[in-house]
């Protein structure tokens, strides 16, 4: 998220502020001001991520609302709901019940912003791309059940499946599927830099500095074809570097709208209506925060080392000390708001209890204290993961069982090392590439899951995961994710911490923000505009 490492289902659901008054949300269309949005995110190139904006490679919540925007993939969510609709597509589906043989017919007419024409082609160019760079830190996991391509004409594609995948056409929701035009990207190679040429609603210019983007504006593309209708003609999207300097921004009108970087304290003060003239809206969230331990490492690969710290962690306190209850304790990798979820961690672990730890170590003949080094990210989810971290190493150390110690990295340099086997014990965060149980079970536990974790379980990944994705009737397969979620909770490979809920703030004058996200968190700038 990414993606991804990284944040309900229906986000028409949103709970809006009763401190603030409440604006229109349709029809505003557009007076040529630009909507402005400010977001703390870093999006930046670097020696191991030297595309951060090309869908082969880019895979976290930063980039991917970019992408998202510029953009078009064969289908995508509608406003609010889980059910994908055609987006370049006309039409697209199964052509036999084993959900192994994907087709879609294409709109006609379709361009890219450059004037190109899109035909299958592109489509097909497209996906085997992502297939043949199989980059580490990239998206292929989300594409490779795909067998083989087929364009029958201009507008047919046919994608054959080398397994049965009812969950397929979310996968083509999402950016690791965005159209490409062949005549721009390589087959074979990273686009370097920060351009993106697509067939979206927008097409974007972007503003970097130091490797940074700084922003980037979002223009609507006259070459689009699909049924998204922008409320804004022009948009920009902000970085800050601080979440106070950004509130400064939003406080003085500078921009309109806050989708990300905003502090428990100062989401606070939102709430309290202590910032005059802005709104904020909140929805319960399917964004996760986790350990992940590397279960080849010496330190964490006894299975009793980490249902120890299981025993120990007391989420609780993390959210109402660290978060101030903007986030929910999470005791499955699957979060409370999306269909199949139980509470496996609890179940089996019950709640913070020292003696029992004590007695899982001691059973298990290790030696107390256990040295652990914890690991986390100083600049991807904001600057409260620091004071989480010192509170996991609080809640360690106090038991007398582990003699932790905390160590930051900034993303660039955490992210490689972690796929790379080089940390005990992280902290990573999540959001669905889609929202069904799938997105919270196979980016974790098939063999090629994208952070490249050592942790095997047969049942689970020959059996259990390819069952899930047999059943169209998505409800049928709770029970095989519920069986997934306890075998996880068994092992420990993961050690789910918190749900953090969404949250947009903006201005009085701006319309849509309640469809600011879809179903699976990813940003919609078409629905954002203003009102007199």
């Amino acid at each position: 998220m990414t993606r991804k490492s990284l944040v309900l289902p229906a986000v028409a659901g949103l709970l809006i502020s009763t401190l603030a008054a409440c604006g229109g949300t349709d029809g505003s269309g557009s007076d040529g001001e630009a909507i402005v949005l400010g977001s703390t995110d870093r999006i930046e190139a670097s020696k191991v991520a030297p595309a951060p904006l090309d869908p082969a490679l880019a895979y976290d919540f930063a980039s991917w609302s970019v992408l998202h925007n510029t953009f078009q993939t064969l289908m995508r969510l509608p406003r609010s709901g889980t059910e994908p609709i055609p987006d370049a597509a006309e039409k697209c589906g199964f052509q036999d019940r084993q959900s192994e043989q994907y087709r879609c017919t294409l709109r006609s007419g379709l361009k890219f912003s450059n004037g190109h024409d899109l035909t299958s082609k592109d489509v097909k160019f497209s996906l085997d791309r992502v297939l043949r760079i199989d980059d580490p830190n990239g998206t292929k996991s989300l594409l490779s059940n795909v067998d083989k391509i087929e364009t029958p004409s201009d507008r047919e594609i046919v994608i054959h499946l080398s397994q049965p995948d009812a969950t397929f056409p979310s996968k083509l929701t999402t950016p690791a599927a965005a159209i490409l035009d062949s005549e721009v990207y390589k087959p074979d190679a990273l686009r370097d830099g920060f351009e993106m040429t697509g067939s979206g609603p927008y097409s974007a210019k972007t503003e970097v500095r130091n490797n940074k983007l700084v922003k980037v504006v979002f223009t609507k593309n006259p070459h689009y074809k699909g049924d998204v209708q922008p409320k804004s003609d022009k948009a920009e999207m902000r970085f800050y570097d601080s979440a106070s300097t950004m509130e400064q921004a939003l406080v003085k009108g500078d921009i309109d709208v806050v989708h990300r970087g905003f502090s428990p304290e100062q989401l606070d003060k939102l709430n309290k209506g202590e910032i005059k003239g802005v709104r904020l809206f909140e929805s319960s969230g399917q964004g996760i925060r986790y350990l992940v331990f590397n279960t080849s490492d010496p330190t964490v690969k006894d299975k009793a080392v980490r249902q120890a710290i299981a025993h120990l962690v007391d989420r609780q306190a993390l959210v109402r000390d660290v978060y101030k209850r903007t986030a929910e304790p999470l005791y499955s990798m699957i979060p409370t708001s999306i269909s199949s979820h139980i509470n496996s961690f609890h179940n089996e672990y019950g709640d913070p209890d020292p003696d029992v730890a004590r007695s899982v170590l001691h059973d298990a003949g290790i030696s107390t204290p256990v040295k652990l080094k914890l690991t986390y990210t100083t600049d991807h989810y904001g600057p409260e993961t620091a004071a989480e971290f010192k509170e996991l190493q609080k809640q360690l150390n106090s038991s007398g069982l582990f003699s932790v110690t905390i160590k930051g990295y900034p993303w660039r340099e955490f992210r490689p090392a972690l796929v790379k086997r080089e940390f005990s014990a992280s902290g990573m965060g999540w959001l669905p590439d889609f929202p069904d149980p799938d997105s919270y079970t196979a980016p974790f536990l098939t063999k090629d899951n994208f952070l490249n974790s050592p942790y095997r379980n047969s049942t689970i990944q020959d059996e259990l995961i390819p069952k899930t994705r047999q059943e169209a009737q998505r409800s049928l397969a709770d029970k095989d994710f519920q069986s997934i979620q306890n075998a996880v909770a068994s092992d420990v490979p993961y050690l789910p911490l918190w749900q953090g809920n969404t949250y947009v703030a903006a201005r009085g004058n701006v319309t849509g923000a309640e469809y600011a996200f879809d179903s699976s968190t990813m940003l919609q700038l078409w629905e954002l505009g203003k009102g007199n």
